[in-house]
């Protein structure tokens, strides 16, 4: 798992033990999956079933506006009293932490060696090459993707080390133990992808107020950006058309979507001024990495194009992308 940071407070003997002995399941701490996003604080739960884990249960509080912009934590008190409910409702302890894809650096290079120490020292001596942000700032991590000739391509995630440490001091208010920190980015690619995938998949998470754009190989992203704007907007759109609360426009927007049924062509021409925002911008990022695949070896064009998270299911969504960009 590439991570940016693993708490740890163990020794090396007891993770040892840990591994080799593990525990009565009874002493096992359990540990929940949070994500603090603009709009809301996400809670997932998993189980272990005898295929692997299975999610058990999920939960989400919602945020004020302005509690987070862009995926910088702006007001932390009510923050923190929600994530505190949360906690004491669901009984969590520790969690494993995503940190926002707005705030991380993407990067890749190809790095000499053969261990993930070598890896890691090359990275380091060149981190202000990929984050343009004074080094003694940067906290990062790497993965290795695949052999190109005598050298290994990696892929790297890069933070302020502000950004980490602002979530940090929250889940620590809240006596919350971090078990560890990942871009959300890198943890949604292996919670949506098959293990053993091999082509190169974009991923489109179209969320309440950002859709996200994933370029994925092998469940690694080599690309990712989010743009602001998503399915509130698609909301907004009804409420304005109909003159309906938020509740009613967003039932609305499910049922209908953006399929024309006759009759209600400036419903559908309202729907698809925010739609097709999204859309361009899908599509001129497959463009350009198709291109890119074209001229660079250690690249595969995308094969097929995944529509995920609370928007997705919105009626007519998939085959517009699919009619607009030639992709299953």
């Amino acid at each position: 798992m590439l991570g940016i940071l693993y708490v740890m407070h163990k020794s090396a003997l007891s993770r040892f033990v840990h591994i080799y002995f593990p525990p009565p399941r009874y002493l096992v701490l359990p540990a929940a999956g949070l994500e603090i996003s603009t709009s809301s604080i996400k809670a997932i739960f998993l189980k272990e079933h005898r295929y692997g884990l299975e999610v058990a249960s999920f939960d989400e509080k919602k945020l004020p506006k302005g509690a987070v912009v862009s995926g910088e934590i702006v007001e932390p008190e009510p923050i923190a009293e929600h994530l505190r409910e949360l906690a004491k409702e669901r009984g969590i302890r520790s969690a494993h932490i995503a940190l926002p894809e707005s705030k991380s650096y993407l990067f890749e290079t190809l790095v000499s060696g053969d261990s993930q120490e070598e890896w890691y020292t090359e990275v380091e001596q060149h981190i202000d090459e990929f984050v343009p942000l004074p080094p003694n700032e940067v906290s990062f991590d790497i993965s290795p993707l695949h052999k190109i000739d005598d050298k290994t391509l990696v892929v790297g995630v890069g933070y302020a080390r502000k950004v980490v440490e602002n979530v940090l001091r929250i889940i620590d208010d809240v006596n919350i133990e971090p078990r560890s920190l990942e871009s959300e980015t890198f943890a949604s690619m292996r919670a949506i992808l098959p293990a053993d995938i091999n082509e190169t998949v974009m991923v489109v998470d179209i969320g309440k107020m950002t859709t996200k754009i994933v370029i994925t190989e092998r469940r690694l992203p080599r690309f990712a950006t989010t743009l602001d704007v998503g399915g509130q907007a698609l909301t907004e759109a009804v409420q304005k058309y109909f003159g309906v609360d938020e509740k009613e426009a967003r039932k609305v927007k499910m049922e209908h979507g953006i399929v024309s049924s006759g009759g209600n062509d400036d419903y559908i021409e309202a729907m698809l001024s925010t739609a097709s925002v999204i859309r361009e911008e899908i599509k001129r990022r497959i463009d350009y990495w198709q291109t890119r695949a074209r001229t660079e070896k250690d690249c595969l064009t995308i094969s097929r194009v995944l529509i995920v998270g609370g928007n997705a299911t919105v009626r007519g969504f998939p085959e517009y992308f699919s009619s607009s960009f030639n992709l299953p």
